[in-house]
């Protein structure tokens, strides 16, 4: 695999996709069941993160977003005891009862599901918000409620891909596997690689059939590379995301994106 950016690089493959859809369904239902009295295994739920954005490659986890009926909100914030640990762990229970010998545990914000042939899951319970996007818990500092517009992120990622002709998407997902080949070490997160790349591409994009250009080889991974440099990145100033707007912080991220936009060029 080249250093620089590839057309079409870097996509997970049918097999891949086809487990992930069923994984996907199963959690979906399992969910449905305990909090809705439904066997749907489509409703309230959606791909959220790296591979709702279509930006994931196969090393990438699945995040999944479960809504749950918004009359529960009151009864977990008014519980003693950091009430959103209790959320937390009533939806691990509902997934164990479909993957009772994988390792679900409650982490943070969410419920991580690794299977032994080491694809992992991210479940978020959430509810809706009065104000778009939805509210989910965090378990830190005793407990509070975050928020989120994952919708907001996917559409505008959707559109900006479409007017750059893909190369958002091959460029989101070619960082990822150099990090994850060259620097796994480091953390670099998925909506660090996401904000930036929607943020520093500007109006570049994949040429249309028999156009030519005149940019020499390698000028848009410099590109990356000064909008990196030039805006304070490298120091670790925040970013927002794409769409929701929401406040992305570098400071955990920056010293591997920095590492990673230098090896591409």
């Amino acid at each position: 695999m080249s250093n620089r950016v590839e057309k079409h690089g870097e996509k997970i493959g049918q097999d891949t996709r086809k487990l992930i859809s069923l994984r996907y369904h199963t959690v979906t239902k399992a969910v449905n069941k305990e909090f809705w009295n439904s066997i749907s295994d489509t409703l309230h739920s959606l791909y959220v993160g790296s591979y709702g954005r279509n930006t994931a490659i196969n090393t990438s986890d699945v995040d999944i977003l479960v809504e749950l009926p918004s009359n529960l909100f009151d009864h977990y914030n008014n519980l003693s005891g950091n009430g959103q640990s209790r959320l937390l762990q009533a939806v691990r229970n509902a997934i164990l009862n479909v993957y009772p010998r994988s390792d679900v545990r409650a982490d943070g914000q969410v419920i991580k599901i690794a299977f032994s042939d080491g694809m992992r899951f991210e479940i978020v319970p959430t509810f809706k918000s009065i104000y778009g996007g939805y509210k989910y818990p965090n378990t830190n500092c005793g407990g509070k409620w975050e928020s989120t517009n994952p919708k907001a992120e996917q559409e505008a990622m959707a559109e900006k891909n479409r007017s750059s002709n893909g190369l958002l998407y091959d460029t989101c997902r070619h960082i990822r596997y150099i990090r994850d080949n060259y620097f796994s070490s480091y953390h670099l997160s998925g909506i660090v690689i996401d904000s930036f790349v929607y943020e520093a591409i500007g109006n570049w994009r994949w040429l249309n059939s028999g156009e030519s250009s005149s940019s020499p080889s390698g000028t848009y991974e410099q590109v990356l590379l000064n909008y990196y440099n030039q805006h304070g990145i490298c120091y670790g100033v925040s970013i927002n995301a794409p769409g929701s707007n929401d406040t992305v912080s570098t400071a955990s991220s920056y010293e591997c994106l920095g590492k990673v936009l230098r090896y591409m060029i």
